[in-house]
């Protein structure tokens, strides 16, 4: 508390910070910053607060890859080699299909699965009785394994395989394994009945819970939702190498490896769902313009909640230019 009051004393800066914010970057609902393990800094725009959550977008993926992480940790899962289909016994794989038998948990992880489709076709999973099936069967087809490929309806495979290794719904599992020792409050399930409600979580201003598919599956590529002061302790956990108070609850070898070049997207590194953006920067990233963002060189976490807007501005630029100057 003292550093944050020792900043705000500096008042000119904070305002000029915070006038650009809003000036510039105007669908930033919140921004909390931890460094040295203490949040020092902390505001909120267009009428939110502390306790509001917002819709993180793809920063999801990044959260499934900790509950992933922890699911081997905890023995449910072997390693990141095993087998996809291993999980769904009871998926009848259609004729002449090879590929989608040898793609792996790592291959999911790492965007670098194939897929029957050029254009991710969210409507026709999301209007589906069952949206892990609806994205197996649009897995593997004549695509190479190992090119990058982002897919937000991809990553659903993940929450099924996390259903099916644990047993529990994918939530109740992080409550158990993340939330609680965070002391993070829980989602309540989000279920969306059509296509207008799909939009509305998406757009809304005020929503909750984490949205669930037909079968009781949570979203595993978008859907969540959490605070800003949430997501800086899901950063600080990171730097942490997976302590949290006295307890080690991820393993740092999994940190390490999440967190270094597995795959690449032109100039960008990806890890296992998180984004390597400098030598020694990564970053969760969620459309709209949310984003969990370390620097472990400087022990700083710096987590952005954005309302959703198409094309928003680069965060990691603002971060770069106003965040990491003023506050590292």
């Amino acid at each position: 508390m003292y550093q944050y009051q020792k900043i705000k004393m500096n008042n000119n800066p904070i305002s000029n910070f915070e006038a650009t914010i809003k000036k510039e970057y105007a669908n930033i609902a919140g921004i909390a910053i931890r460094k040295d393990g203490h949040l020092i800094y902390e505001t909120y725009f267009d009428g939110y607060t502390k306790d509001d959550v917002l819709h993180i977008a793809s920063v999801t993926k990044s959260i499934i890859s900790i509950l992933i992480g922890m699911a081997i940790d905890k023995g449910y899962i072997n390693n990141v080699e095993q087998k996809v289909l291993e999980f769904f016994p009871d998926y009848t794989v259609k004729r002449g299909e090879k590929t989608i038998q040898i793609v792996t948990i790592k291959d999911l992880l790492t965007m670098t699965a194939p897929y029957k489709y050029k254009s991710e076709p969210y409507t026709k999973v999301y209007s589906s009785d069952d949206w892990v099936k609806a994205t197996l069967d649009l897995l593997g087809g004549r695509g190479h394994i190992g090119e990058f490929k982002y897919s937000t309806v991809g990553a659903h495979i993940l929450s099924g395989v996390l259903t099916n290794a644990t047993g529990q719904s994918v939530k109740d599992f992080a409550i158990e394994s993340l939330f609680k020792p965070l002391n993070i409050t829980a989602p309540q399930h989000t279920f969306l009945r059509n296509k207008e409600e799909h939009f509305a979580f998406l757009k809304d201003q005020y929503v909750t819970g984490w949205v669930v598919d037909p079968s009781g599956v949570n979203t595993a590529g978008w859907g969540l939702t959490l605070t800003p002061r949430d997501m800086a302790k899901i950063g600080q956990l990171y730097l942490n190498s997976g302590v949290w108070g006295n307890s080690q609850i991820l393993s740092s070898k999994w940190i390490e490896d999440s967190t270094k070049e597995k795959s690449r997207f032109g100039e960008l590194s990806y890890g296992y769902m998180w984004w390597i953006v400098d030598d020694d920067c990564y970053a969760a990233l969620g459309d709209g313009g949310n984003v969990i963002f370390n620097n472990p060189n400087k022990k700083m976490v710096v987590t952005i909640a954005s309302r959703f807007i198409p094309r928003a501005k680069d965060r990691i630029e603002l971060i770069r230019k106003h965040i990491l100057p003023l506050f590292g």
